[in-house]
């Protein structure tokens, strides 16, 4: 198995969740440049991380995709709530907020509307995705007031939302007085695995 990733990217939380699984997998590094190059788009179209290829040549891409199939065929890590319907549905529930809803507000902090060309437009846009982002927090925060994880236990949303909360003190997102969510960012920095993936991709 091999993860493709970009260092600091939303391809860390695979690479994360690699690691509590505990099985060997290899890493490739790649640079912006590197992304969009020919040798990676025959890899991904998409010219995005993460891509995991399989064993058996198969490329997985979106981490929602990445993650589930990596809780889906390693059961015993206990990855996707607490055995139950209920529970797998609430980190499904979290994990498609994340994915779909928290994940593209970052687009315009990172310069997906620079082709507006004005300042002060762009600047909106900016603004109002850190209030968007904000709000989102909120919501993942007040679950977290009441137990250390996302959603009750250890799960794939709880290395996803990792990464983005990691996000918000380089775009201007003051996640500072959110006692829940700043407590499960340093649960997760104290964790063996995180840090080993952090290391791996210099962020430690």
């Amino acid at each position: 198995m091999k993860l493709y990733y970009m260092p600091g990217a939303c391809s860390l939380a695979t690479h994360i969740v690699l690691e509590w699984i505990g099985i060997p997998y290899e890493t490739k590094k790649l640079s912006h440049d590197e992304l969009k190059a020919d040798a990676y788009l025959r890899i991904n179209p998409q010219g995005m991380v993460p891509a995991l290829e399989l064993n058996d040549g198969t490329v997985l891409t979106q981490n929602q995709a990445t993650l589930g199939y990596l809780a889906d065929t390693h059961p015993a890590a206990k990855l996707e709530g607490d055995g139950t319907p209920k529970g797998r549905a609430e980190v499904h529930h979290w994990l498609g907020l994340i994915n779909s809803d928290l994940h593209p507000v970052f687009k315009p902090l990172f310069g997906a509307t620079a082709y507006l060309g004005d300042e002060a437009t762009i600047e909106k846009t900016k603004q109002n995705a850190r209030k968007m982002a904000r709000r989102l927090f909120e919501l993942a925060d007040k679950s977290l007031q009441k137990r250390d994880f996302i959603a009750g236990t250890r799960s794939i949303a709880d290395a996803y939302l990792f990464v983005l909360a990691s996000w918000t003190k380089n775009v201007g997102i003051d996640l500072s007085d959110l006692a829940g969510i700043t407590r499960f960012q340093q649960r997760m920095q104290a964790d063996p695995a995180v840090r080993k993936a952090m290391t791996a991709e210099g962020l430690a």
